[in-house]
């Protein structure tokens, strides 16, 4: 009887879904996997009216967005993709500059009927996010990029020697093999060193992107995602020239870049508005969600 019982209440267990303890998104929204050159992008799709493209970046997927996309799908349709090789997102070899991947989300856009939106990033989806308002322009309404560097656009060169950064060039078969089974704590070190409060990423969260990033082949992705940066520098360059004119948020966590976030798209775009979150880390929406979705809505209501 006992032995029963026990089986049962693991069966339960097990049947639940798995990451239930984080923000969800709106019952309205749709979920659904779209074929992208051979790739399965996952997205999240709610609301209606003009688009919104919110791109996340590593430490999380596209589940980070789902306060500031019940907000916005008050009046917009908003887009919330996971990341090539990453999230439920498959998982393909290579693709993993950000040339590639605002490519993806052009074809996912495309694919949903959509030709103009405000794109947004957070991280490395800042980085997507310049490079698809690069790639793009005259499909960019606004873009909104988060604490994080461009790579190339100045003040690049002294950025990248920060100490903090050595996870850019990280990554290869020995590095997966040292955080294989221990990504909890290899992702902890970015929760904690780069939050302004790091109690402020709960324990569900941690877990929750934990065990995605346990997935098979998802530290590889990541890794690849830092280690095209380099690429990525290379193509912005070239690019610099052509100067972004829509306007463009910079947004910095005041514990973590600050007004540099500024800085570096005033050298590449013409019309910055530059917001600081107070008290907050890098982890805008897992730290300050409520100042750092006033910002935003208020940015794309002007």
């Amino acid at each position: 009887m006992i032995r029963t019982l026990l089986t049962a209440s693991l069966l339960m267990a097990l049947s639940l879904p798995a990451h239930a303890d984080i923000t969800p998104f709106p019952s309205s929204f749709r979920t659904q996997d779209i074929a992208v050159d051979g790739v399965k992008i996952h997205v999240r799709v709610g609301g209606k009216g003009p688009a919104v493209v919110l791109l996340h970046g590593f430490g999380d997927t596209g589940d980070m967005w789902a306060p500031l996309a019940a907000d916005l799908a008050r009046d917009h349709t908003v887009v919330v993709p996971d990341l090539r090789g990453m999230g439920l997102s498959s998982i393909p070899e290579s693709g993993y500059d950000r040339k590639t991947q605002a490519g993806d989300i052009r074809a996912v856009l495309a694919s949903l009927g959509i030709e103009h939106a405000i794109v947004l990033g957070h991280d490395i989806g800042t980085m997507v996010a310049f490079a698809y308002a690069s790639r793009y322009p005259q499909l960019t309404e606004r873009l909104v990029v988060m604490d994080a560097p461009v790579p190339g656009i100045p003040p690049w060169n002294d950025i990248v020697r920060s100490p903090m950064l050595w996870h850019f060039d990280f990554g290869g078969p020995d590095a997966e093999r040292l955080v294989a089974g221990r990504e909890r704590i290899y992702l902890d070190r970015f929760w904690n060193e780069f939050a302004g409060d790091p109690t402020k990423i709960d324990e569900a969260t941690r877990q929750h992107y934990a065990d995605l990033y346990a997935r098979p082949g998802a530290m590889h992705a990541a890794f690849a995602q830092f280690r095209s940066i380099r690429q990525d520098a290379v193509d912005n360059e070239a690019g610099m020239k052509a100067r972004l004119t829509m306007p463009v948020l910079a947004v910095g966590g005041e514990k973590s870049f600050g007004n540099n976030e500024a800085v570096v798209m005033r050298n590449a775009a013409d019309k910055v508005t530059e917001v600081v979150i107070p008290g907050a880390g890098h982890w805008l929406m897992e730290e300050a969600p409520t100042p750092t979705i006033s910002a935003i809505r208020q940015f794309i209501e002007q």
